[in-house]
């Protein structure tokens, strides 16, 4: 049980780390604005977030002690819950546009859906690799 619990833990703290890394790498570097984003700005998070979302998923799925689908996909409903919890808090914020938040809610089980599928293929991959001596 603790190897599932540490596979979506560490899925969910790699996606949490870059992006928070290039959250502040965008704000010190003037391309996001002080105070909320623009749709712009919303979309350039909403794609780096997806793609970090996925890596996160696969980390999960590789880390999984067995049904890495499965662990990928219940790290893609807390995000979604977390999302939808993010949807509410920021709703009467001018911390940008309504869209983002629900966009990032919407995004959390494909994508993490999709970075279990990668991690799948290509365990599939190396199985019909012959083996070298």
């Amino acid at each position: 049980m603790w190897k599932s619990i540490w596979a979506i833990v560490a899925g969910a703290l790699f996606a949490i780390i870059l992006t928070t890394l290039v959250d502040v790498t965008m704000l010190f570097s003037g391309v996001y604005p002080k105070r909320g984003l623009t749709d712009a700005t919303a979309l350039l998070a909403t794609a780096y977030r997806a793609v970090f979302g996925m890596g996160g998923a696969w980390v999960t799925a590789r880390l999984a002690p067995n049904k890495p689908m499965k662990h990928a996909i219940i790290g893609g409903v807390l995000g979604a819950v977390i999302g939808v919890i993010g949807v509410v808090v920021r709703w009467n914020s001018d911390l940008g546009p309504h869209w983002y938040s629900i966009a990032l809610a919407i995004l959390a089980i494909p994508q993490a859906w999709l970075g279990a599928k990668l991690y799948e293929l290509r365990l599939i991959q190396r199985q019909r690799q012959p083996q070298q001596a």
